[in-house]
């Protein structure tokens, strides 16, 4: 690799003596000089050559001394290393130069075997940095392009060395959220495919932003359906706390964007989401071609299985137990205690809230409501009925009073 020097001095016997010093490799190639007799010229030398890569550089000179030109060469923020020459009495010149940005210095009279052994340091320090510069160019490119399709997060590990893709899990305590967007499948097939483009790239930001304005991880996305963790790929302490305001947040994002989309004449359902915490087998899977950031447990599936009750409730939010009591200052209403397929312990769920609907009376008459369930007191039928005459559009009042009149005097529930 060919290094180019210029140097900068006003005297021509300089020239003569380095071009006969490294005549092999100038011949070879390594070396290319170009000569410049103040800072002014050479100035002009480096605005047409942008390959310089060392200037060497006497202090004094007529019209632009060497001082001068470093701090010309600061001011055009020139990433050139310099070697300044000036006489070994002129030490206070030389700090001056060296605390303008030179690399090195050699005194007068020039000792060429101590100058070769600058002028190859010098290149040495050019060529780690420059290879710093382009692994770092790579590395920010890596992270681009992986930003497109993971969360900072996640992106950041991955860009960050060939260990972070290996294949294999580790198990960790995070938070799953799951999200659908109920009848997607429906609008799939009535509307126009540049129209369905434009509304899912839009839905699908606007969520995914959320996710990661939480720092939570999107592990996979499926159409409309996002899976999210917290507690992966590093460890969050609070990930409960993050998996319940990151819920509610893209709870509502997702009511303002269906509500934008129905004044454009195109019926979007409600987003459900459930989460659930607990441990998790996570990691990056797949093959020698392709490798898939996941989780897999038992964690994982109730998660799922709470998105798809909200169906079951009329909620749009549904979070687990183990959920609320790690999540600090949660608030939210009891749904019941879920029995899973295939769990013999039943779940207790709850309906998050924003904190300020927390001490308004309809929640605090839900709960007083489900208490007197929780009971078996008969006095449960005419709680919920009252909530539901206050408010119609209470549809986990409705779920219960329904099951109330159907004789259902428990809080479990078969989902």
């Amino acid at each position: 690799m060919s290094t180019c020097i210029l140097v900068v001095d006003d005297e021509p016997d300089l020239e003569l003596l380095l071009l006969q010093k490294f005549r092999k490799q100038i011949r070879g190639g390594t070396l290319r000089f170009l000569f410049a007799r103040d800072g002014i010229e050479a100035l002009s030398v480096l605005a047409e050559h942008q390959d310089v890569d060392l200037v060497l550089s006497d202090i004094n000179m007529p019209r632009m001394d060497g001082l001068s030109l470093l701090s010309k060469l600061q001011e055009r923020r020139d990433e050139l290393s310099t070697i300044v020459v000036s006489a070994y009495s002129d030490m206070a010149n030389i700090r001056t130069a060296m605390n303008r940005g030179a690399y090195d210095f050699v005194t007068k009279p020039i000792d060429f075997c101590d100058l070769e052994a600058t002028i190859a340091k010098t290149i040495h320090h050019v060529e780690a940095l420059r290879e710093a510069q382009r692994r770092q160019a790579a590395a920010e490119q890596a992270r681009a392009s992986l930003s497109r399709y993971f969360s900072p997060n996640l992106a950041e590990r991955l860009a960050s060395g060939t260990d972070a893709v290996s294949l294999g899990g580790t198990r960790r305590e995070v938070a799953s959220l799951f999200t659908d967007l109920t009848g997607f499948t429906t609008l799939v097939e009535t509307i126009e495919p540049k129209l369905l483009g434009q509304l899912l790239n839009g839905y699908i930001a606007g969520m995914t932003d959320i996710v990661f304005a939480h720092d939570g991880t999107v592990a996979k996305i499926i159409g409309d359906a996002l899976h999210v963790l917290f507690g992966a790929p590093s460890d969050q302490p609070d990930h409960a706390t993050r998996a319940v305001a990151c819920s509610l947040e893209l709870d509502s994002f997702a009511c303002s964007f269906c509500e934008h989309w129905s004044g454009e004449g195109i019926a979007l359902g409600h987003t459900r989401i459930g989460v659930h915490a607990g441990p998790a087998v996570v990691g990056n899977f797949g093959g020698g071609r392709f490798f898939d950031y996941s989780a897999y447990g038992d964690t994982i599936n109730v998660a799922a299985r709470l998105q798809a009750a909200n169906k079951t409730f009329g909620t749009r939010v549904c979070v687990s137990a183990t959920i609320a009591a790690n999540a600090q200052d949660f608030c939210g209403r009891p749904v019941g205690d879920l029995v899973l397929r295939g769990r013999a312990v039943p779940i207790r769920a709850f309906e998050p809230l924003e904190a300020e609907n927390c001490g308004d009376a309809d929640t605090q008459a839900y709960l007083h409501a489900f208490k007197k369930l929780e009971a078996g007191d008969p006095g449960a039928v005419a709680s919920f009925a009252a909530l539901v005459g206050r408010n119609a559009e209470d549809r986990l009042a409705s779920f219960h009073l329904r099951r109330l009149l159907n004789g259902e005097m428990s809080t479990s529930i078969t989902v």
